[in-house]
């Protein structure tokens, strides 16, 4: 999510003494919360880019962190050739963190785009930590910690018939067995002589018919 997340502050600079003993008093960095905004769909990036400027213009970058909009890396392919884009992973919605006070409140809600906080009766939930990892696609306490591979975004779902473009079992045709995300591999059930066998094959070889 590089192309998503920026820290309106320096983490490298160090904090003033006022700061480092408001920290320790569990002052102004306690307050920062993670909360989730309704926003335009297919306009996160441009509001994202126009809270950031507002931020700056205002003068507010102390109660401001991380503007994050949740997004995942998918696989495409065309012309059997492999293509690594970001999708996001809920249209409509991003993330910030923040300290909420009236003036980030309303510098927040008054952004051209920008819906509302999502909460309960008008007032702004931050969000729990589970919450938090989800949306940010880091993996939960006790799961896998290793860097996400990449997901592949098929044509095609478990069931459906298709016929082989390609390969040996060219213009085979078969039913979708399974699908491996992680791989792009489709595994699909042919009859050959007969006999219902299974066969595996890139996802990019075979086409619903």
């Amino acid at each position: 999510m590089d192309e998503s997340t920026t820290m309106v502050d320096d983490p490298n600079v160090a904090p003033d003494d006022d700061e480092q003993s408001a920290s320790a008093d569990g002052g102004k960095e306690s307050t920062f919360q993670w909360y989730v905004l309704k926003v335009q769909s297919n306009r996160e990036r441009t509001i994202r880019e126009s809270l950031l400027k507002r931020i700056r213009r205002e003068g507010l970058s102390e109660f401001f962190g991380e503007i994050v909009i949740p997004t995942e890396k998918v696989v495409e392919t065309k012309g059997g050739k492999k293509k690594v884009r970001d999708q996001k992973l809920f249209p409509g919605y991003m993330m910030i963190h923040m300290e909420l006070n009236d003036d980030t409140w309303y510098l927040v809600r008054d952004t051209s785009g920008v819906g509302d906080f999502t909460g309960a009766a008008g007032k702004p939930m931050p969000m729990q930590e589970h919450e938090i990892s989800r949306m940010m696609g880091k993996p939960e306490v006790g799961e896998e910690t290793e860097e996400a591979q990449p997901v592949v975004k098929f044509s095609v779902q478990v069931g459906d018939i298709v016929k082989v473009k390609e390969g040996p079992f060219e213009s085979f045709e078969g039913s979708i067995d399974s699908l491996d995300e992680t791989s792009g591999k489709v595994k699909v059930m042919i009859e050959i002589f007969g006999r219902s066998t299974e066969v595996e094959l890139e996802h990019w070889q075979v086409e619903k018919v």
